[in-house]
């Protein structure tokens, strides 16, 4: 009898930017590096900035927005790893100062708790980005050990590199 091995939990993270359609690029990569996926997305995320029955059938699994009562199953296993993409100018700035008002927010607070590698693919407006609240959000994360891939401001011709973040990760 052969032994199963379990292959390592990456939980997605999507936030609210119009790139966030495309999330099913990430998940496709991600599964064919051998990871299982989970996806957690900010609540405003969840309306309509992606197609949420489809990554629920890419992944297998609901996503998660919510917070889970007391004495629910964890529908996720522990991550081994976890992506932020997009990650917006207001999940940045929140997870930064600490403000866990969301499952998506507190879960990132909680994965560097765990020490779990995290990476980051930021679509922010330049003029966003600019702000000194934004910039210093930046440097704290990047000082807990986050790994940032480039800014995306969008833009004609311009891709969103889904694959960077799993690169980021180094597996």
């Amino acid at each position: 009898m052969t032994e199963q091995v379990q292959k390592p939990f990456l939980y997605v993270v999507v936030c609210a930017a119009g790139i966030a359609a495309d999330v099913s690029k990430l998940i496709t990569a991600a599964q064919e590096r051998n990871w299982e996926v989970g996806v957690i997305a900010t609540p405003v995320a969840m309306n309509g900035f992606f197609d949420t029955a489809a990554v629920e059938a890419r992944t297998g699994r609901p996503i998660r927005s919510a917070w889970r009562t007391p004495g629910d199953p964890r529908p996720f296993p522990p991550p081994d790893a976890v992506v932020v993409a997009p990650a917006t100018f207001n999940t940045v700035n929140k997870w930064a100062a600490g403000l866990a008002d969301t499952l998506a927010v507190a879960t990132l607070c909680e994965a560097y708790g765990l020490g779990v590698p995290i990476a980051v693919l930021p679509c922010v407006a330049d003029a966003l980005a600019a702000h000194p609240a934004y910039q210093d959000s930046l440097i704290r994360l990047r000082g807990m050990g986050v790994r940032f891939g480039p800014p995306f401001a969008g833009g004609p011709g311009t891709e969103f590199g889904w694959e960077q973040a799993l690169d980021l990760l180094g597996r």
